[in-house]
């Protein structure tokens, strides 16, 4: 990441492309920056027009993407030496206006915000099974005090009965996906080939390896399982699962899901800094019957925002990014 003081564009977007690097349900980047006058601060909105309509009715994983987008905002604000003063929902006539965040007084950055801003750039989604190697056993603990300390829970599945039937409801809702045409041209919609002049979406060879592969079945971005009706080898096992938690919150509001987000990223960067990476297991989240059974078998009566498998990749693949130019406006006018 550049220096802040060798952009044209200012500190804004300095902190923009810190922001961008959150991940998102199809990487649809669902936000958009203003930089407000004189450089003051940075608005955070929610972009309404890549919201997944029929996975996210309700805007739940778009917010969550753009809590984790603020929460990049904050470390970087840090890293350049100064404490971040953030107001979430500024303006509640407009919901989609989320966060604003100004400059506070200046502050020495702390050794951790260090540690999980430089973790920013290493951070990936993976898709497929996970190498075999035993994560650190802190690490769970060390993750749950992130997710605490942003207002949220990470419960550990730990035990083999409760995988199984995590695995088994995420398995219903991604056939209940591939079954539904409508569903299938949503993510198509957001799926491309090489060469394609993307800069967001996920590509077909984002991951050759087949959907179901393990026991928690993946989406099928390139359509291996119209092709093959399992992967090589025959029946998943559970080898290359990962650790898999659920990140859940108290309340189930626009307020909640922001902070949600912020707690997810808090999270994804710790893991990050330990070469540990996430692959996201939503789908069950994203029917209301299956993400009721989570919440009342798995989660404590709490209410489940994400579910990951948290584990050593196997390989990695960075997904493209919005340019500045295209999320960041000043005052009103697209940033030149």
């Amino acid at each position: 990441m550049s220096d802040v003081h060798a952009d044209p564009c200012h500190a804004s977007a300095y902190l923009v492309r810190a922001a961008v690097t959150a991940p998102s349900p199809y990487n649809t980047q669902p936000w958009t920056f203003v930089a407000e006058d004189d450089d003051r601060g940075v608005e955070v909105h929610a972009d309404g027009a890549r919201r997944l309509l029929l996975a996210d009715p309700r805007g739940r994983e778009m917010t969550i993407s753009c809590g984790a987008a603020l929460f990049n905002i904050r470390l970087a604000v840090r890293h350049l030496g100064f404490n971040p003063v953030v107001e979430c929902f500024p303006r509640p006539a407009d919901p989609a206006f989320l966060a604003r965040v100004a400059w506070g007084a200046y502050r020495r950055p702390a050794p951790e915000d260090e540690r999980l801003f430089g973790a920013l750039r290493r951070r990936r989604t993976v898709r497929g099974p996970f190498l075999a190697d035993p994560l650190p056993p802190s690490l769970p603990d060390v993750l749950r005090g992130h997710a605490r300390r942003a207002g949220a829970t990470l419960d550990l599945v730990a035990d083999r009965a409760s995988r199984r039937h995590l695995a088994e409801l995420v398995r219903s809702a991604e056939d209940a996906r591939r079954s539904r045409p409508e569903y299938a041209a949503e993510q198509a919609r957001w799926t491309w080939w090489p060469g394609e002049p993307r800069c967001d979406g996920i590509p077909v060879d984002a991951d050759v390896t087949h959907p179901d592969a393990t026991v928690f079945a993946g989406r099928d971005y390139a359509g291996l399982t119209r092709m093959f009706s399992a992967p090589a080898g025959g029946r998943p096992s559970g080898r290359g699962q990962g650790l898999v938690v659920i990140l859940s919150t108290d309340h189930d509001d626009p307020a909640a899901w922001l902070r949600a987000g912020e707690a997810l990223q808090r999270v994804l960067l710790e893991a990050a800094g330990h070469g540990v990476m996430a692959a996201f297991c939503t789908q069950p989240l994203e029917v209301p019957s299956l993400r009721g059974r989570i919440r009342q078998t798995l989660s404590g009566g709490a209410f489940p925002q994400m579910i990951l498998r948290l584990g050593y990749p196997r390989c990695v693949r960075q997904l493209p990014r919005r340019p500045v130019t295209d999320v960041l406006r000043v005052a009103g006018a697209a940033l030149a």
